[in-house]
């Protein structure tokens, strides 16, 4: 038997999606302009920006996919619909911040060995542009980051991407006033390493949902105690957690009784026991399967 507590906003979806367009477009925009300036100025941190900044597009498009379809309903052949599209994307996503941060340390050595002089008055208002087209688009996504492990990967990579634009106007202001030309390379690898310290945090959240994990908040022991202090339960076993998504969490188990009580009984007791793990374990899709003197493992956990 399931019983839910989760709630949906359509409108709310509506506006993540709005938001993840309208960054996507910004990040075009910045990427087309720092290709050419890059181009023009002879400037590799331009042009190292706006690979970064392509491969965010790409993330974008992809969290703007999985932001529509997993609005989609389920349907006999999708039990689920599309309800772990978004934690696709944000595995993906992980992946790419990895990729893209070893790609700039990679870059920001070999610049650091070969500087070149480089016209820095366009390199500066370059990155003036993507300070404020990936700010504005940061803002967009930050209220729905908080709760949406797809859109804080999205909002992880703006949040970068805004970051790289500060170190690359930085490198900017030092190279015209002073000629330190080695700054940007220093400054690249910082980036770097705080994008591959953020991208690991999201690639492990997601890999453990997409791998069934128990949820790090729930103890699997306390829950069993707690739900086992009813008087009618004998013991609770055979017990499965997981996360579809970030909004609904399941559990399935086999709960053995005393007594052999009647299905309006057990509907009674199942209430309770839902109301228990909603409320104290944040539970809110539950699946149990009574029993009485069956013989079958009574282990917490069964590898089936």
């Amino acid at each position: 038997m399931a019983h839910s507590h989760s709630h949906h906003h359509h409108d709310h979806n509506d506006l993540k999606g709005r938001n993840l367009l309208i960054s996507i477009l910004l990040n075009i925009l910045i990427t087309v302009a720092q290709v050419i300036g890059g181009i023009i100025s002879g400037s590799l941190s331009l042009l190292s920006d706006a690979l970064h900044n392509f491969s965010d597009v790409l993330s974008l498009i992809v969290s703007f996919i999985a932001n529509k379809y997993a609005k989609k309903k389920a349907s006999i052949d999708k039990t689920f619909g599309y309800k772990r599209a978004e934690i696709i994307a944000a595995f993906v996503n992980s992946v790419t911040l990895l990729v893209v941060a070893a790609y700039l340390i990679y870059e920001a050595i070999e610049r650091f060995f070969n500087i070149q002089e480089i016209e820095s008055n366009l390199v500066i208002w370059l990155a003036i542009l993507g300070i404020a087209a990936n700010g504005f688009s940061v803002l967009l996504l930050r209220k729905s980051a908080r709760e949406n492990m797809n859109m804080r990967s999205a909002y992880l990579h703006l949040l970068t991407d805004m970051s790289a634009s500060v170190a690359v106007l930085a490198g900017g202001l030092l190279m015209k006033y002073f000629g330190w030309f080695w700054v940007d390379s220093v400054l690249t690898v910082l980036i770097a390493i705080y994008l591959i310290f953020m991208g690991y945090d999201l690639l492990k959240s997601s890999f453990k949902v997409l791998m069934l994990f128990t949820p790090d908040d729930i103890d699997l022991n306390h829950l069993r105690t707690t739900i086992s202090r009813h008087s009618e339960i004998k013991n609770v076993h055979h017990i499965h957690i997981w996360q579809l998504n970030e909004q609904e969490t399941h559990l399935e188990a086999h709960i053995d009784f005393y007594n052999n009580i009647t299905l309006s009984e057990f509907d009674d007791i199942l209430n309770e026991v839902e109301e228990v793990l909603y409320h104290d374990f944040g539970i809110n899709h539950v699946n149990i399967q009574p029993e009485f003197k069956k013989d079958d493992p009574k282990d917490i956990i069964v590898q089936d």
